[in-house]
């Protein structure tokens, strides 16, 4: 067995700047699995990569030792599930499906070699029900026999951190650095571990994660959405968010979006959070959606709509909680509306291409692309829609 290791699958933005930072700073030795063949050979000749810490002052963090091993090489990757010490995911949520049999060949290679050694796996996703999905598919890969639940840990994550896109400009000048926010908390579910949880600076264990997931997704993605879609709405030539937000009616009104979910949220877990707690961490996060020196994006931000209208995502996720309820969240449907004007484009002038298609389907009517994207059924939804209607004629006339 490889000793204090991890294998990380995805070499992006967050796990080089977030997972691969932490455990890297705390005396791990990093390897990451990628499709990126590039990636991969500049990885394993330098060794190293950094970290660029944009806040109030700039720090620069050096991770090594680092290696890498191209997924495409399954010998290779299956090799490194069998011997690495904790492993991670981090590839997004559509890519996440794809690796899952190459994890589950690892996981039986490693059985069968080190029966005694559980693995726990960081599942790094911003997504809900991420343990669920993963057991899911991991069970309809692995032989019937397999002990699953006592030798493979899954550890659900809320993942907090901002990593801005950097410039073409900036990936030149080095390919392998990566900007990230001053945050670096991973929050963890305590209970998915299977093993001595690792001596890591920065890792917050939780005792129920799923309401640090729905925090995450209903707060802090919700209100980062919100300054996006309203602040593009207000200021479409704006680039940074930060720019938007400079505006207090784009402040305000985001702040208001958080604090209608924060109730919600409040309700649902009464023993986990406080009203104060949650008024500090809408407070907090606003300051960091305003840091100049990140340069996020409006477009980042903002990109992929029909996924941030998902069924399950952070609108039409608390909404659907709200309605049940019986609480109010009209100034959350409203935030979603502002999402069907959308149009930001990156530096070379182009929308990211799920937009394009998501501006196709509301050529047919909102209220199609919205059943489409959002499972909104005007037959079963019908004040939803109704409130829908009126708001999109409103803002139409505002335009």
């Amino acid at each position: 067995m490889e000793k204090k290791s991890i294998l990380i699958f995805g070499a992006g933005k967050i796990g080089r700047s977030f997972i691969g930072q932490l455990f890297g700073a705390s005396g791990y030795e990093v390897v990451f699995s990628d499709v990126d063949a590039g990636l991969v050979a500049l990885l394993n000749c330098r060794k190293s990569y950094t970290v660029v810490v944009k806040g109030e002052k700039e720090e620069t963090i050096y991770i090594s030792p680092v290696r890498a091993v191209d997924f495409a090489d399954e010998q290779a990757v299956t090799e490194k599930i069998r011997n690495c010490s904790i492993m991670a995911v981090s590839v997004g949520k559509n890519a996440l499906l794809k690796i899952i049999p190459v994890i589950a060949h690892g996981l039986i290679n490693r059985y069968r070699s080190h029966e005694n050694d559980p693995l726990d796996i960081i599942i790094a996703e911003n997504m809900r029900s991420a343990r669920d999905v993963v057991y899911r598919e991991l069970a309809h890969n692995l032989p019937e026999d397999f002990p699953l639940d006592e030798y493979v840990g899954l550890i659900e994550t809320s993942i907090g951190k901002m990593v801005p896109i950097m410039t073409a400009e900036e990936i030149k000048k080095d390919p392998l650095s990566v900007f990230a926010e001053p945050y670096n908390q991973l929050i963890l579910d305590k209970k998915g571990f299977r093993n001595k949880i690792p001596a890591v600076n920065g890792l917050v264990l939780s005792e129920n994660i799923k309401a640090w997931v729905d925090r995450k997704a209903f707060i802090h993605n919700l209100g980062h959405a919100t300054a996006a879609y309203y602040g593009y709405f207000t200021h479409p030539d704006a680039i940074y968010l930060y720019e938007v937000l400079e505006d207090k009616r784009v402040l305000d009104f985001t702040r208001e979006v958080m604090h209608q979910s924060a109730d919600i949220l409040l309700t649902i877990y009464a023993d986990e959070f406080t009203e104060d707690e949650l008024s500090a961490h809408i407070d907090d996060l606003l300051s960091r959606f305003r840091n100049r020196a990140l340069k996020d994006t409006i477009f980042r931000v903002g990109q992929d709509v029909p996924r941030k209208l998902g069924a399950d995502d952070r609108f039409m996720g608390i909404i659907r909680l709200a309605v049940t309820l019986k609480m109010p969240y009209e100034k959350i449907l409203k935030a979603m509306t502002y999402a069907l004007f959308f149009r930001a484009m990156d530096e070379h002038g182009n929308r990211a291409e799920q937009d394009v298609i998501f501006e196709k389907l509301l050529s047919q009517g909102a209220s199609y692309a919205l059943q489409k994207v959002s499972g909104i059924d005007s037959a079963n939804d019908r004040e939803l829609t109704e409130t829908l209607r009126t708001l999109i004629k409103r803002l139409e006339k505002d335009r």
